[in-house]
């Protein structure tokens, strides 16, 4: 437990619950549509009667709305110690509201959840974009009457999101933090997911995305995990943690015919795929995935320094110095095509990309400063 998360444990938890709202018909970007569509989302702290003091965070690839523990949910949450009272993101002072993304399995529709005739959306999901989150997510917030942001926070897709909330949204964004997260996603970062999304599609059980109810494809979804989490972690972090060294009692060395043994580092994929396989929906991977890979701010709006110039919200950027999805130099580009070439603020954490999750508490304090938390 870090510092900053011993600290909030020993904190009162500020009252918060999982919510779900209507928002109607959803046209999406490229001509999908939804009848009806549902966000579930999580709030933290009060809502002021001006409606003033709200700050939306977004979560990343598989993230859900559970951001922080609160006397509902008590239960730690992905970025514990960054929300909750006299956290970076203050719930004495800010209401803080998380929701799932469309398309995603964690409460709000997605290619899982049931058409009005009953059946699971499955294959006939809409194609989704980074630009189709955030319209929906405007829809939360003129349902819970909030017209203006104090901030919009995210790391890596949640980062893509707060971008394109600024991008679009000018007039109800204040300031954003984009964290681990460039402009655009990158021809690699393409790249790295269309072999994530194959994974999924060619299992057997997959069924062009109509498996529901079973079986699913959960293989694919595995190896999904796997290449995505290489992606995460760091080269270093990897070797230090476990070399070459072989599991206990499964040396790979120890047939004479296919290895049947593996490497630590093997166990360890394995394991990080069957958690993810117990609570993600193959197909919400593969609409949140291809949502990632569309992530372009300027797409449709002119050229990327013309928009990025544009902005008006207060940026934060910060990007970690061991990632090698989304490199130090993606943020750095960003940054400097904002208005005043704003600063990035380092994350000094060896384990690559997922140091956005793990070491945030390192620029806690600077984010707190520039977006006036």
């Amino acid at each position: 437990m870090t510092a900053i998360t011993a600290q909030h444990a020993a904190t009162a938890l500020p009252e918060g619950g999982l919510h779900t709202q209507r928002i109607g018909a959803l046209d999406f970007e490229t001509g999908g549509h939804l009848p009806d569509v549902e966000l579930a989302y999580e709030t933290w702290g009060t809502l002021n009667a001006e409606a003033t003091n709200a700050v939306l965070v977004l979560h990343a690839l598989t993230g859900s709305t559970h951001v922080a523990s609160s006397t509902a949910i008590p239960e730690e949450g992905w970025w514990e110690g960054v929300v909750g009272p006299g956290c970076a993101i203050d719930t004495d002072r800010w209401f803080v509201v998380a929701p799932n993304i469309v398309g995603g399995c964690y409460g709000t529709t997605g290619p899982s959840s049931l058409d009005p005739e009953g059946a699971p959306w499955g294959s006939r999901f809409p194609f989704t974009t980074i630009r189709d989150s955030v319209h929906a997510e405007a829809r939360l917030a003129d349902a819970l009457g909030i017209r203006r942001w104090q901030a919009v926070v995210g790391g890596s897709m949640g980062g893509a999101r707060a971008l394109e909330w600024a991008a679009t949204y000018p007039e109800r964004v204040t300031g954003m933090a984009v964290i681990a997260c460039g402009a655009h996603s990158t021809a690699e970062q393409i790249a790295f997911a269309q072999a994530q999304i194959q994974a999924i599609t060619l299992d057997a059980n997959f069924r062009g995305g109509d498996y529901y109810p079973g079986p699913t494809p959960d293989g694919g979804l595995g190896i999904a995990r796997k290449i995505a989490h290489i992606t995460y972690r760091s080269q270093p972090d990897m070797d230090g943690r476990f070399g070459r060294g072989a599991q206990p009692e499964e040396d790979p060395f120890g047939q004479p015919l296919r290895r049947q043994g593996r490497y630590q580092v093997e166990s360890y994929l394995d394991y990080q795929a069957a958690k993810l396989v117990k609570r993600f929906d193959a197909n919400s991977y593969l609409v949140l995935t291809e949502a990632l890979m569309s992530h372009d701010v300027s797409r449709g709006r002119g050229t990327e320094a013309e928009v990025l110039a544009a902005i008006t919200a207060t940026p934060f950027i910060a990007a970690v110095e061991s990632d090698r999805l989304y490199f130090p130099g993606q943020s750095r580009q960003l940054a400097r095509q904002l208005p005043g070439r704003a600063p990035v603020f380092m994350i000094d954490s060896p384990i690559g990309h997922d140091g956005f999750l793990t070491d945030l508490d390192q620029v806690a304090a600077e984010m707190t400063r520039v977006l006036g938390l």
